[in-house]
């Protein structure tokens, strides 16, 4: 035993606590009569417990634990951080019975308040920066009740307990204390292995964001109310806790549960549920049934048949079939009103061709891309796309959309014709390779004004699946396949025919599509 240092005992008298609360004494004491703070904000082990233990095995204490003592107590309690190197003391003290483990020199403090000493465990460990999210949220609301006991108050309000800290010397936002009520007073009871595996506050705002928006799709698309709701969100919220949380698969088990409430695709609810968390709003309006057919472009007989045959025979130039189909677009325009037309806004009506009317199917690249082209010219015209598809020349598969489909259409088609023709416009889009191609290939053949090339041009998926609709790919069999006329769907069989044709075609030739 070492002689020389003062050993204080449970009924040695203690040095009277100061006013203001800074008089230390320097003290060595018995390691029996200090216990842990029981408050200690760190709730688990520390991760560096092993790398301490070595060194005070090796050197001893580096700076003494400051210690103090509540009134009328007998025992001495770790007042600024300490804890873990307390515990690693008395943990080598049992198993070596050395002395220097016995007999530690410390620094006396004198009490003040209970929310002191907390406050004081939180800036040490905020010093050491390796307390999780949830152990500081946890002390930070433990505080918040001493604090509000101190004052005699039921509770404090989250501005006042932000001014309480910074009286304190420990600094946080309200923004920062809301967080910490959420996680401790919601999200604690749903995903306790995540939060104590340390996801921190980005992924606290991102659940807070989540339930959120949730919940508002919930209102909008199902008829259960708030407490179904808060039913499921919580089950699967619990389902996928684990010390390897992912915030994408609650997202995405969250959005089925909804899909299937709503009985609706989970592709709509995850494009609104995107919109939701960014803040912006998708609407889907009520479907109107058109009232009255559009009145049919007015050609003759001659010209259409003309523009038919020339658009189907492999023989004629691409270019050829253009110029002719410009003639007879000119005759139906005034003077007046006929401006310089770009040959990226032609528009060819072969509505009416037969499906039998396809010539054998032609083996050279430039007479398949002038097939593709027709083709898709043929279903968009059709569908009400007919202004989307530009021809292309010497390159590409043939033709371009120029943009997504007029948003106009949501409010004067019902449900299953919109569907059709947005599951349509993917079929020709995929054809095209419009999200596929080179952007240095596919922007300079799009207006700028386009919102299909902003999105590409951007890599923005939400916005071109904002707006289009853009539904799950396995309603394309009953939503597209089933319902198109027989003509249609011939057309179709033969656009997709043709794209494999050019692809292989290239493949063997080793022509590269795009240059």
């Amino acid at each position: 035993m070492n002689e020389t240092a003062p050993r204080v005992r449970p009924d040695s008298s203690a040095p009277p606590p100061a006013k203001d609360g800074i008089d230390l004494t320097a003290l060595t004491i018995d390691i029996t009569q200090i216990q842990p703070y029981e408050r200690n904000p760190r709730q688990g082990r520390n991760p560096e417990y092993d790398r301490i233990k070595d060194s005070i095995r090796s050197h001893g204490l580096d700076q003494p634990l400051v210690v103090t003592r509540r009134p009328q107590a007998t025992d001495y309690i770790v007042h600024t951080g300490g804890n873990t190197r307390l515990l690693i003391l008395k943990e080598l003290l049992e198993e070596t019975g050395e002395e220097r483990f016995a007999h530690i020199p410390c620094v006396f403090r004198p009490w003040q308040r209970e929310s002191d000493v907390l406050l004081a465990h939180l800036r040490e460990n905020d010093l050491r920066g390796n307390l999780t999210f949830i152990d500081k949220a946890r002390a930070v609301l433990e505080a918040k009740e001493l604090i509000a006991a101190e004052l005699g108050l039921d509770d404090v309000s989250h501005r006042r307990l932000e001014s309480a800290l910074a009286r304190e010397g420990y600094r946080i936002s309200r923004t920062s204390i809301c967080r910490m009520d959420y996680a401790v007073n919601t999200l604690l009871r749903w995903i306790p292995q995540a939060l104590e595996a340390g996801i921190g506050r980005n992924q606290i705002d991102w659940m807070r964001a989540l339930e959120r928006a949730a919940r508002t799709l919930w209102q909008r698309r199902c008829t259960g109310g708030e407490g179904a709701f808060d039913e499921v969100f919580a089950a699967l919220c619990r389902r996928y806790d684990g010390a390897d949380w992912d915030a994408d698969r609650l997202q995405g088990a969250i959005e089925t549960e909804i899909a299937e409430e709503a009985e609706s695709s989970v592709h709509t609810i995850r494009v609104e549920m995107e919109a939701e968390l960014k803040g912006r709003k998708v609407i889907i309006p009520e479907f109107v049934p058109i009232k009255e057919a559009p009145a049919p472009t007015v050609r003759t007989d001659q010209h259409r048949d003309r523009v038919i045959n020339d658009a189907l025979d492999p023989q004629v130039e691409p270019d050829t079939a253009l110029n002719r189909t410009r003639a007879v677009q000119a005759e139906q325009k005034s003077a007046s009103s006929q401006a310089q037309e770009d040959t990226t806004e032609l528009m060819v009506d072969v509505t009416d061709a037969p499906i039998d009317a396809h010539p054998a199917v032609p083996t050279d690249l430039k007479s398949l891309r002038g097939r593709a082209w027709t083709l898709a010219t043929r279903l968009a015209q059709r569908n009400g796309l007919g202004d989307l598809v530009v021809l292309l020349s010497g390159k590409g598969l043939g033709y371009v959309l120029r943009d997504v489909p007029d948003p106009a259409l949501a409010d004067q088609l019902d449900e299953d014709a919109l569907a059709q023709v947005c599951l349509l416009w993917w079929q020709l889009a995929a054809c095209a390779e419009m999200t596929f191609a080179p952007l240095e290939s596919m922007l300079p053949l799009l207006p700028t004004e386009s919102v299909l090339r902003r999105a590409l041009e951007e890599e923005d998926a939400e916005l071109l699946f904002s707006s289009i609709w853009t539904l799950d790919p396995g309603h394309t069999g009953y939503r597209l396949w089933r319902p198109l006329p027989d003509r249609d769907w011939q057309d179709l069989l033969a656009l997709m025919d043709t794209y494999r044709r050019i692809r292989h075609l290239a493949a063997e030739t080793g022509v590269a599509i795009w240059d």
